[in-house]
């Protein structure tokens, strides 16, 4: 089975930025799934960019693009909205929360990155906080 991995907006801001505390577990989860397909979407890009663009961040505003970039992309559409406004209804969730999951929901991603409590909940079986140790 392929393993196919959305990454929250955070795990791609720990990924791409030196965050004490964050970046090295994320690293390190990464390299333990080496042959993981790592799964975006233009939410996630609209979400990691509004900082570097917002600074004139350039440099970061690049390094941004080009990970995402080679990236699997999972779509956001009519179906998804209507997936996110059930999840949003039975968790609580916020808007783009939400979306974030039903796109990997339907996009078949097998696990769910991220570092927020609420969504880990949400996403159950399929969620891996990228902060908890990793199982040796």
């Amino acid at each position: 089975m392929m393993n196919r991995v959305y990454l929250d907006t955070c795990c791609v801001i720990y990924l791409i930025e030196d965050v004490p505390g964050f970046s090295g577990p994320m690293r390190n989860r990464l390299a333990a799934k080496p042959d993981a397909i790592l799964c975006v979407s233009a939410l996630v890009q609209l979400e990691v960019l509004v900082k570097p663009l917002a600074d004139g961040n350039r440099v970061l505003v690049s390094d941004y693009r080009d990970f995402l970039a080679v990236q699997e992309w999972a779509s956001i559409s009519d179906r998804e909205f209507e997936l996110a406004t059930r999840l949003r209804a039975a968790h609580r969730l916020k808007t783009p929360d939400a979306l974030h999951l039903a796109a990997a929901e339907t996009h078949g991603c097998t696990e769910f990155w991220t570092n927020d409590d609420r969504l880990n909940h949400a996403a159950k079986a399929k969620s891996i906080n990228v902060l908890a140790p990793l199982n040796p």
